[in-house]
């Protein structure tokens, strides 16, 4: 039979599929829309399946902030410009918006408009990480996403001033902390380093009997100075670490969530 042009838009329309998938959808069932409506998505998801395991190290870091409460998320895709299409855009506003209002369990009401979505750009396109925070009485939330790309963002709750906390935001983004104070680093994590540090020539020269100092000095310079947010070095006057920053102002922070798609 033959398909019409309009026949062509309004399935387009209704999938945001190309032409001429809508056109061999519609020539494939009869020309009723409903049904090559069916035939797309089915095709889509798998395709979807296809792309599963397709590393997405490009698109966005969406954050919300209203009140006491914030929210934050990242969704990933395969290339730079679809992470600019405004589908994939809508998407990740959708994941947003479901974050901050239900949580971020909600986000798996979206897997088949994932999937559809998958489909359509012809990538694997995933939810790479959410998170709802709320801050209680004398906190505050802050948000920092590093412009243009959008590609890192980081949502703080703390004891400080918005110009502070907004710095702090700035400082996680830059300086990638896994913890935001010692008492939170896993006791294996710390074994291992310290049994690192022990097998070092610069140690193993060094007296015995001092040996366990130095090591625990490593651990403290190079570990926790790297993975502690207390500890590392304050971009904003290296001079000092972001515990003394905070202790000068009478700040604390209590939580963090940072989300980078490139890494």
């Amino acid at each position: 039979m033959t398909i019409t042009a309009s026949q062509v838009k309004e399935l387009r329309d209704m999938t945001g599929a190309g032409m001429m998938d809508c056109k061999r959808a519609l020539q494939d069932t009869g020309g009723d829309l409903e049904e090559a409506r069916r035939l797309l998505r089915e095709k889509g998801m798998a395709s979807a399946g296809k792309r599963a395991g397709r590393e997405t190290t490009e698109g966005k870091v969406l954050i919300r902030v209203e009140g006491d409460r914030g929210a934050i998320v990242a969704v990933g895709s395969e290339t730079e410009p679809v992470s600019g299409n405004e589908d994939f855009g809508a998407f990740a506003e959708r994941a947003l918006e479901l974050a901050f209002t239900e949580g971020p369990d909600a986000l798996a009401d979206l897997e088949e408009e994932r999937l559809d979505l998958v489909g359509r750009l012809g990538e694997n396109i995933a939810l790479r990480g959410a998170a709802r925070v709320e801050a209680g009485e004398g906190e505050r939330l802050a948000a920092y996403v590093h412009p243009p790309a959008s590609k890192i963002g980081v949502l703080v709750r703390a004891r400080a001033s918005e110009e502070l906390a907004r710095m702090v935001a700035m400082h996680i983004a830059a300086s990638r902390p896994q913890y935001a104070r010692r008492e939170e680093v896993p006791a294996e994590d710390i074994r291992r380093e310290r049994e690192i540090y022990e097998k070092l020539p610069e140690v193993g020269s060094k007296p015995e009997h001092i040996r366990p100092q130095i090591v625990e000095g490593m651990i403290g310079k190079r570990f926790f100075a790297d993975a502690v947010l207390l500890d590392q070095p304050w971009i904003h006057d290296p001079a000092l670490t972001v515990g003394k920053a905070l202790s000068e102002h009478g700040a604390e922070v209590l939580e963090f969530v940072r989300y980078s798609v490139t890494e």
